[in-house]
């Protein structure tokens, strides 16, 4: 028989205030532990999502003493479950910060955590150029922990266009991979879902996808529409739009085998190089 597990998704309209989102999150931890859920995930930038830089240095706290962590390891504690936030701020040496996505064990303890290692640097006609990483120090690690019955593979936001990265995961043993997002509403549109599912289906994972939504304080408008999608690629939960709230999946694991071994991928990937154009002679 399969082994089931419950878990939740939550969609948030996370503010500047971090003792606001912290009382949100929570909350979320309480409604998910009641409706009988062992895991739940929050969106990237969970406990404050800044307007600028100078917001993000008079709030972002170092990783050591942080007072958000402390709250946060009390909420998964209190509710006995694993706590997957999606990302916050970490000040870094350097002027510079870590987006940081954290899990809790369900006696409080930081079980594991995961720097985003993508980072956005784009220069596009007509908008001024945009440099993530002048302001973020992108990670070096891929990371796969346990959360209770399964294996969990993190990534944050950008990650998501990036196949190696959860390819990696799902060959370092990840059964479900997080993607706990902040999409805007463009990209959202055209590129959320197809996205997921695609990860999903390359990897044979449960992809979990938190996501914030609606207008927010620091000006941002993301996309919503969080989602769970199974290892076949479909879509078996959703939130309805851009409003905060939370869904949930039973996630039968047993699917993650059936699905590698229907296509076997990931057993039958090969490395390979990249040559020129050979002629006919050759």
């Amino acid at each position: 028989m399969s082994e089931v597990v419950r878990i939740a998704v939550a969609q948030m309209n996370s503010g500047v205030d971090p003792q606001t989102n912290l009382a949100t999150i929570a909350h979320i931890a309480q409604g998910a532990k009641t409706c009988g859920a062992d895991y739940v995930l929050t969106p990237e930038m969970s406990v404050f999502f800044a307007e600028n830089r100078d917001m993000l240095k008079a709030r972002a706290e170092p990783f050591e003493g942080n007072s958000a962590i402390a709250q946060l390891s009390q909420i998964a504690k209190e509710h006995a479950l694993h706590l997957h936030v999606g990302s916050m701020a970490i000040a870094l040496d350097g002027d510079r910060f870590a987006n940081r996505s954290l899990l809790f064990a369900p006696d409080g303890t930081l079980q594991a955590y995961y720097d985003k290692i993508h980072l956005f640097d784009a220069n596009i006609p007509g908008q001024q150029a945009y440099r993530e990483s002048a302001t973020y120090r992108g990670g070096e690690t891929a990371v796969v922990a346990r959360a209770g019955s399964f294996e969990l593979g993190f990534s944050i936001c950008y990650d998501v266009r990036f196949g190696a990265l959860y390819r990696a995961l799902a060959q370092g043993g990840a059964q479900v991979i997080a993607v706990p997002a902040a999409f805007t509403v463009p990209t959202g549109e055209a590129h959320w879902e197809v996205l997921l599912r695609a990860r999903a289906i390359e990897t044979g994972c449960f992809i979990l996808a938190a996501a914030q939504g609606g207008q927010h304080e620091n000006g941002r408008s993301t996309y919503g529409h969080s989602m769970v999608v199974a290892p076949w690629g479909e879509v078996i939960a959703q939130a309805d739009g851009d409003a905060a709230g939370l869904i949930f999946a039973d996630l039968e694991l047993d699917r993650v085998a059936e699905a590698r071994q229907r296509v076997p991928q990931l057993e039958n990937s090969r490395d390979f190089t990249l040559g020129g154009s050979k002629t006919a002679a050759q």
